[in-house]
């Protein structure tokens, strides 16, 4: 009876979407959302190479990538912080506020069934949400864009993730709080909560750094960057698994809040353990298609001769450009490739303005089997010298960096405008009419 139960937990939990304002919102605004972005990116696409009849600006840079998929799909990422919440809400609080949870509940499937139905159908109207978006690389590759389908699937694969722990957060707080309206507060309070940690870690190192890592926007940055860390997405699926294991704690009624309380603290203990399990692993793969997260292979083969530990200490401020060209285009790559890279933040100030007077700010000291030197240099080849240095190893010949020649694309968004302003507002209006009519 329970197998018979759950195709129609799907199909009833798939009408409560349907019946949902707040999902119709979002697909009514994703449309003008994503088309503006990816309106803007093709512009100023066309404009770096050269539309006007200038010769293309560093066309090494020119990335489908950061050009056209990041700033097009990054209405995704402002729709999955503002308005995705309040469809997950609403899936679980309206049953909650019309005593309709109750019945559910006394179903043969129970309250894991009916958290997966829930989870399937919120999976399904995510999907049917990034219909913008791949109507947007369809416009692309008709203007005569590229694509690279690594990149592609590395970022929509980040996306999806994001959806997860999104939908993990919104699930929990509405089990948990009385009310709807509540439920987005905490939604929202954990969001911001989030982006407070991302600015209060930025430069500290350590443990902080470490937990600021895996927040949503932080772990979003990294498939945004064409670099797929599989201690990301474990910890990131953990957390999002985690909401709903805590939902279904709360939803079933009739429990003292004591037993709540306890269980509440076993799923959290088990949450903890799963995410520092997760983020264990150190496997990762460079997915960009030119390379960005890698040093080249001769430079990767003179790393890897490096068994020690290398520890730098860097007196940079956190909102220092330097520290921010050492961490993107060095650090990052040297945790890759090294067994183990320990990083130091020395400098006791954010800016920086206010450490003129020390005689240490701006140096990196690296140190590695009892060796120790220090470089100001954030250059890449400068850096990869004082190492190899460091620990005896050859350096490596210098990388070649013609190997990668962009794809400039002087194009203007056709039919853009149109599509994404005008006709997908108006089928969204006819489908949600033609829906509700049906419905009445």
């Amino acid at each position: 009876m329970r197998s018979l139960s759950f195709p129609w937990l799907l199909a009833k939990e798939w009408r409560e979407l349907l019946a949902s304002r707040a999902y119709w919102l979002l697909g009514l605004m994703l449309g003008p959302m994503v088309g503006q972005g990816f309106i803007a990116a093709v512009n100023l696409y066309a404009e770096a190479s050269g539309i006007g009849g200038a010769p293309a600006a560093l066309p090494q840079g020119l990335t489908p990538l950061d050009g056209i998929l990041v700033p097009t799909f990054g209405a995704y990422d402002l729709a999955l912080t503002l308005l995705f919440p309040f469809v997950v809400i609403r899936l679980v609080a309206a049953e909650k506020e019309s005593g309709a949870l109750k019945l559910m509940l006394q179903s043969p499937a129970g309250v894991g069934s009916l958290l997966w139905a829930k989870g399937v159908i919120i999976a399904i109207g995510w999907l049917i949400a990034l219909i913008p978006g791949l109507i947007a690389l369809v416009l692309w590759k008709s203007y005569g864009g590229h694509l690279y389908g690594p990149e592609v699937s590395n970022l929509l694969l980040g996306y999806l993730l994001r959806m997860i722990l999104g939908a993990g957060v919104a699930t929990a707080a509405a089990a948990i709080a009385r009310s709807a309206s509540s439920a987005a507060i905490v939604t929202l309070g954990f969001t911001v909560g989030t982006w407070a940690l991302d600015f209060v870690a930025a430069g500290r190192g350590g443990l902080l750094q470490k937990v600021a890592g895996y927040t949503p926007t932080a772990a979003l940055r990294v498939f945004e960057l064409g670099l797929f860390r599989l201690n990301t997405a474990l910890v990131t699926l953990a957390l999002g698994i985690g909401g709903f294991a805590l939902a279904a704690v709360w939803l079933p009624t009739g429990q003292r809040i004591r037993t709540r309380l306890l269980r509440s603290a076993g799923v959290l203990l088990c949450l903890g353990l799963a995410a520092w399990g997760a983020s264990l692993p150190r496997t990762s793969r460079d997915v960009s298609e030119n390379h960005r997260n890698s040093f080249s292979p001769a430079e990767e083969a003179a790393l890897r001769q490096i068994r020690q530990p290398l520890r730098i200490t860097i007196y940079l401020a956190a909102e220092d450009p330097r520290l921010m060209d050492l961490e993107r285009n060095i650090i990052s790559k040297l945790e890759r490739t090294l067994p183990r890279v320990d990083v130091d933040y020395a400098a006791q100030s954010r800016s920086g303005l206010f450490e003129g007077a020390d005689d240490h700010y701006g140096e990196i000291w690296y140190e590695l089997g009892g060796n120790k030197t220090m470089s100001r240099s954030t250059t890449e080849a400068i850096v990869l010298e004082t190492i190899c240095q460091l620990a005896s190893v050859p350096p490596p010949p210098q990388a070649d960096e013609s190997g990668f020649a962009g794809h400039p694309l002087a194009a203007r968004p056709r039919w853009a405008a149109m599509i994404f302003h005008g006709i997908w507002p108006v089928t969204i209006g006819l489908i949600w009419w033609l829906q509700h009519n049906r419905r009445n």
